[in-house]
């Protein structure tokens, strides 16, 4: 009797073991966000008026905001929640990122799929992936918890916000590092226009060189830098700069990210933007300076963050002020709650 006493305890024993051993791979994590935001320099009640092709106004009318993804709504307002299962195998994996709510609709235009990979460690140094996996150009990210500024740049709403493709991940050294990719054109799940994207980062000590190309236009091609640099224990800088092309138009920019830890619960970080766009037949196309300071304070697993913000555009007047005049200048206050787990 006491034999099998000792080998059920036994048995129970080694399947809780291997109960936590498998419990270790899969995880699950996230975020949900919302926030409040108020315009500075003109009244919430300003409206912009729709127009139609003609640019004859429809009677319609929609509230005027920045000209960047996300967080462009007056008042109280959602941003998104965020739930990512992860399951990890000794050599390979997979990832589901689902999304719900404004932010994640605006990025990523259906299936409320923000990422869906499988990936298979094919040795130490090499990786491959294949699915939706978001993009690598750049400095900021669809989910708030990875920037530090809770509004987005110009350049980041204006590039690639995710692929569906297959990328492969090399580790070159200690410091240097390659990756490879062929894809669906950006941001489109099902390959509806025919022909393939390419594309390829350059890693180096936290610097990275990003290059897209697709032969359909429908972004055409980029180079971008994404970077930054520990000044002090205390302060950091990032910097990106991108340069897009296609047919007859596209876009450059380049924008700063200094960040500075004034205790271990609160840091403030200003991002100074300069974004414009090109022809190549030489038209002066508008360009716009924009600047953005963030608190972010940190309490457990909660961060509120509250922002000022001013774009300011040259060679157009996209805005109206409290009179409903129209004006080169926007400037707003948000408050910012990001909750992660």
């Amino acid at each position: 009797m006491m034999k099998k006493i000792i080998t059920l305890s036994m048995f129970f024993v080694a399947t809780a073991l291997f109960a936590q051993e498998e419990a270790k791979k899969l995880t699950i994590s996230g975020s949900v966000d919302a926030y409040y935001q108020t315009n500075l320099s003109s009244t919430d009640k300003a409206i912009v008026p729709v127009l139609d092709d003609n640019d004859v106004p429809t009677g319609e009318f929609v509230p005027q905001s920045f000209g960047t993804s996300f967080a462009n709504e007056t008042g109280f307002a959602l941003g998104m929640a965020n739930i990512i299962l992860s399951y990890e195998g000794e050599k390979s994996g997979v990832v589901a990122d689902v999304v719900f709510g404004p932010r994640g609709d605006d990025a990523i235009g259906g299936y409320n799929l923000n990422q869906l990979y499988a990936y298979w460690n094919v040795s130490e140094g090499t990786t491959l992936t294949m699915g939706r996996f978001n993009t690598y150009l750049g400095y900021e990210v669809i989910s708030p918890t990875g920037n530090f500024n809770y509004s987005t740049s110009y350049l980041f709403s204006n590039g690639p916000f995710s692929h569906v493709g297959l990328k492969a991940d090399f580790t070159l050294g200690e410091d240097f590092s390659l990756m490879l990719a062929v894809m669906n054109p950006t941001d489109v799940n099902n390959n509806l226009v025919g022909g393939y994207a390419l594309g390829a980062q350059l890693g180096y000590a936290g610097q990275f060189l990003n290059f897209y190309f697709d032969d359909n236009e429908v972004l055409g091609f980029e180079i971008d830098y994404t970077g930054g640099f520990d000044l002090s224990e205390d302060f950091f800088l990032g910097i990106n700069g991108a340069y897009q092309t296609s047919d007859d138009a596209g876009f450059y920019g380049v924008a700063l990210y200094p960040q500075l830890a004034t205790c271990d619960s609160f840091s403030l970080g200003l991002r100074g933007e300069l974004f414009g766009r090109h022809a190549k037949d030489g038209s002066d196309l508008p360009s716009v300076f924009a600047a953005t300071l963030t608190g972010s304070y940190s309490l457990e697993n909660l961060t509120i963050k509250p922002e000022v913000r001013l774009d300011s555009w040259s060679n157009a007047m996209p805005y109206f002020d409290s009179d409903l005049a129209a004006t080169e200048s926007l400037a707003a206050f948000t408050l910012a709650a990001i909750y992660s787990f």
